[in-house]
């Protein structure tokens, strides 16, 4: 459908990491996928929120990459997926400090000398609210994108996860981010787990963007507008 031009569509995201091993042959119909429409890739496995720095073997696939598809740009979340020589295998919220913040700075700037360009940074949904952390979501945030000079890539599914698992307001964390810096927006859906007196939002990106998701967007929408 996207070859035919039906239906239309301003830009396809794909995971980087499912063409980081894959035929010459996929590479290329990705490349000439590009050519047509804007292509983005999204990182899930670097970890670059992290006192761990970043391996640069990784960042070095990314860079050839980005380059042999001519994607249009690239993202990655503010996320850790390794410390202490083990892999967890899932994109887990860092606390959030001050030495998370210098580590997420330090691996931004090793990313934009290997790849050549930063990357837009997610905001992620979490079970666990990080203990040991002493900022909030959106200072933390804020203060990444300040430090680093990123853009934000804003997944309103995962605020509303989060807002709802940990009780603050997500229309108040949407007033505290720097929209100058918001390039992209994602939604998505998730499901309702846990059967004890506190269940949770689990971001599964499996299920129905719910309705809050929706009036986040109006107020994004709306902000985005503003001067």
């Amino acid at each position: 459908d996207i070859y035919d031009g039906e239906p239309q569509r301003a830009v396809v995201e794909v995971i980087a990491e499912d063409y980081l091993s894959v035929p010459r042959t996929k590479i290329r119909a990705l490349r000439t996928l590009s050519q047509q429409v804007p292509v983005v890739l999204h990182g899930v496995s670097l970890g670059l929120a992290s006192a761990v720095p970043v391996d640069t073997q990784r960042l070095d696939r990314m860079a050839r990459l980005v380059e042999a598809t001519s994607a249009e740009s690239w993202s990655e979340h503010l996320a850790f997926v390794r410390g202490g020589g083990y892999e967890i295998g899932h994109l887990a919220a860092p606390p959030r400090t001050a030495a998370t913040i210098e580590g997420a700075a330090k691996n931004l700037y090793s990313a934009r000398q290997i790849v050549g360009a930063l990357p837009a940074v997610e905001n992620i949904a979490t079970l666990i609210d990080p203990p040991g952390s002493r900022y909030d979501e959106p200072s933390w945030i804020s203060e990444i994108l300040t430090v680093s000079g990123c853009d934000l890539l804003l997944d309103l599914h995962n605020v509303h996860t989060n807002s709802v698992n940990f009780g603050f307001d997500a229309s108040d964390f949407l007033a505290r981010i720097p929209w100058s810096q918001v390039t992209t927006i994602h939604i998505a859906g998730g499901k309702w787990i846990g059967r004890d007196s506190t269940p949770r939002v689990l971001d599964d990106h499996l299920h129905d963007v719910p309705a809050p998701v929706y009036d986040l967007l109006k107020t994004a929408g709306a902000r985005a507008r503003a001067p």
